[in-house]
């Protein structure tokens, strides 16, 4: 049985926490929101895997939630803040929106700019199960989020991106009033930031101005859309393969947004609750 913590947390901002607890029959995943203001998770599960529970809900400070994922599952998650919905879960939100004009988002993504946590759980069969994941501003930035795990075997460092990118955003990059950052791609729409048409292949789309800055400021991120080669040694998806004794590993996601202290990756380890099993 492996688990799997999420936090979220930033630059000045207090954290939205996130568990996943993942055997046999699948995992759960744990969200807690430790902001002083209310967050709204998004979940988009992939086309093949049993959707969770929910797909988008609310998180009032200190308030926890659970869902169960079946075996495979694989999706992303993201944050969505500066959210107005009305008592029929009638709304929208500042970043992160999924244009459903719900509170549940129905099978709809992030509307960049979205900072992106992907995971995929459980990859394979037997001793050579192993999960995948990997933190995006591929779709932009809106909140700070970073990934750590311990346990299982393989290369589990962490990935993720913890600074406030929305305070040394560009201002063609800036969103609305500042409160997410636009990746070029989306900010202009050229091929060569898209890594689109006949920049469409990892020999012809490179860095930009702008994937280099995010890089520079979160180099445990993924830039652009063909950044492997700039984290050969902090790969993008990072590899678990549980241990059959114990098979207990976890994971944990930080996000965030203006108001909380923040301090390195590294010194986040004693705040990773490992939550029980079921």
């Amino acid at each position: 049985m492996a688990t799997h913590s999420f936090v979220s947390c930033s630059c000045y901002v207090t954290f939205v926490f996130l568990t996943i607890s993942k055997g046999i029959l699948g995992g759960t995943f744990t969200f807690k929101n430790r902001c002083d203001y209310m967050v709204w998770p998004g979940i988009l599960s992939s086309a093949g895997s049993t959707p969770l529970d929910s797909t988008g809900f609310e998180l009032s400070p200190g308030e926890s939630r659970s869902f169960q994922a079946s075996p495979g599952w694989s999706g992303r998650f993201w944050g969505r803040t500066g959210c107005t919905f009305d008592a029929s879960g009638q709304g929208s939100c500042a970043t992160g929106d999924c244009g459903s004009n719900q509170m549940s988002c129905n099978g709809a993504g992030a509307t960049p700019p979205a900072t992106l946590a992907e995971f995929t759980i459980g990859s394979g069969s037997g001793p050579s199960t192993q999960d995948f994941y990997d933190v995006s501003l591929v779709d932009g930035y809106n909140l700070p989020m970073a990934v750590d795990a311990s346990g299982g075997t393989g290369a589990c460092g962490t990935t993720g991106c913890v600074t406030d990118l929305n305070r040394m955003c560009p201002t063609e990059l800036r969103a609305g009033d500042g409160q997410a950052c636009k990746s070029a791609c989306e900010a202009f729409g050229n091929p060569e930031y898209c890594c689109s048409g006949s920049f469409g292949s990892p020999d012809t789309c490179r860095p930009s101005v702008y994937s280099e800055m995010f890089k520079s400021a979160c180099p445990r991120s993924y830039s652009y859309a063909y950044d492997d080669a700039t984290i050969k040694n902090l790969p993008r998806i990072h590899r678990y393969r549980p241990q059959p004794e114990q098979q207990r590993m976890a994971h944990q996601i930080r996000m965030g947004h203006h108001g909380c202290q923040v301090s390195p990756l590294e010194d986040h380890q004693d705040q990773i609750p490992i939550m029980p099993s079921y």
